[in-house]
């Protein structure tokens, strides 16, 4: 065997061990499927159930209570948030995320805004305090008890004078609480009064208001009642209930210790608005026949009751 027979059979071998290493085509792939639009699907997703939802709400988040039974009844009459646990010292991941949604909900009262259609359909006309915006609202208290010059116009233009009862109606620290309340509560009131042969005067929406504003819109109408439908501050689970304050002949000087009060309206755990009507128009019937409010009612009301026991106090 020559030298170039033997470099042949070297070159197969090789080339024959060169295909065995060499490695596999790949198969055919199926294509890959379309990207969902709009979607990143390497996005990280966690899908978790409503943390505000009753069942999760109102879940014991205590593991192994000793009472869980009576854990159960107690939360059960409050919306504190009690029986949350912890996850060592911190609040379990399920709370913190139902105070977040709370907490929104709160922004969402303080900084929205009362429906038009709400207010049109008592035919309230609006006029405003000395306040210019929901930051000022916030930061000066004192702005929102001042009507601006043009408010007391149009009050005076449109209201009537001097009647037994004025109703006005003002934002507050809550628009959901008139948005949700106000067309439960007015009309039991104003047929109230009606069937009392009690005068209403002509009510009016006040925004960006606060409770003092009704001294203010007194001394345009001159009213012997005033009641004021406000919204209250907004809390971490009820962010839409109203307050209904009222006082004998509010005017300048005049403070809460004057004022009367009926508060915690909402059908979300508090008073149901229809009922409160009816206890807002027995109380201006009781403001009315002692010619007072807040305090002073108070110690008429026990001098009443202390001199004649059998007497109906209202």
């Amino acid at each position: 065997m020559d030298q170039n027979q033997i470099e042949a059979i070297v070159q197969a071998v090789l080339n024959e061990l060169k295909k065995k290493e060499a490695p596999a085509a790949p198969a055919a792939s199926a294509p890959a499927p379309a990207r969902p639009q709009g979607r990143k699907t390497d996005a990280l997703i966690i899908d978790l159930p409503d943390p505000t939802a009753p069942e999760r709400r109102n879940a014991i988040g205590v593991k192994n209570p000793m009472d869980l039974e009576g854990l159960h009844n107690l939360k059960s009459t409050t919306p504190a948030r009690i029986g949350a646990g912890r996850a060592g010292p911190r609040p379990r991941t399920v709370s913190w995320l139902l105070f977040q949604a709370d907490h929104g909900v709160t922004q969402d009262a303080i900084y929205g805004e009362v429906k038009q259609a709400v207010l049109d359909q008592f035919g309230l006309f609006t006029v405003q305090t000395m306040v210019k915006d929901k930051e000022e609202y916030l930061l000066r208290p004192d702005l929102g008890r001042k009507l601006t010059p043009e408010a007391k116009m149009l009050i005076d233009q449109k209201c009537v004078k001097k009647p037994q009862v004025q109703i006005v109606v003002g934002d507050g620290l809550s628009a959901a609480a008139i948005n949700n309340n106000l067309p439960h509560i007015f009309p039991v009131i104003q047929q109230g009064l009606e069937a009392s042969n009690i005068s209403m005067g002509t009510p009016f929406f006040i925004k960006f208001a606060r409770v003092g504003v009704i001294n203010d819109v007194n001394t345009v109408i001159g009213a012997d009642v005033v009641v004021i439908l406000i919204g209250e501050r907004p809390g971490l689970g009820v962010a839409d209930a109203m307050s209904a304050y009222m006082g004998w002949r509010p005017g300048p000087g005049k403070s809460d210790a004057q004022r009367d009060v009926i508060c915690m309206i909402t059908n979300n755990g508090g008073l149901n608005p229809l009922e409160a009507g009816a206890y807002v128009v027995e109380l201006i019937k009781k403001i009315l026949k002692h010619q007072a409010s807040g305090v002073e009612l108070k110690l008429k009301t026990q001098e009443e009751i202390t001199e004649n026991p059998s007497s109906d106090v209202l």
